[in-house]
């Protein structure tokens, strides 16, 4: 019996073109189609992750935005080719991407 012991929340808000940006806008369906691909080339994975498209995660200016629980590691400008790097290194390595983290994010851009 496999149990979810990570989750990852992709933000694919969408907005006006003219208005703020949004993560739909910056790409966020191919990362969220790339991390699916990615996890689900790691068969030790299944079951184990689940990978949710979300609305708004507020750091919009920073996006496309993503979140990993239960560790609560959020990842900002994350881009498809990123996925790979992000189940290898923290999925499975345990260590979160330095270089996409986002140690602050600001909740109240909303």
């Amino acid at each position: 019996m496999s149990r979810i012991t990570r989750h990852l929340f992709v933000c694919r808000n969408e907005r006006p073109v003219e208005g703020r940006p949004s993560c739909s806008a910056r790409g966020s369906a191919e990362i969220f189609a790339a991390l699916q691909k990615a996890i689900g080339g790691r068969q030790e994975l299944w079951g184990q992750v689940a990978v949710t498209p979300c609305g708004c995660l507020g750091p919009c200016f920073d996006g496309p935005m993503l979140v990993i629980y239960p560790e609560g590691i959020w990842y900002r400008a994350v881009r498809p080719e990123d996925a790979a790097e992000i189940v290898e290194s923290h999925l499975l390595g345990g260590r979160p991407v330095e270089r996409l983290r986002h140690d602050t994010p600001d909740q109240d851009e909303d």
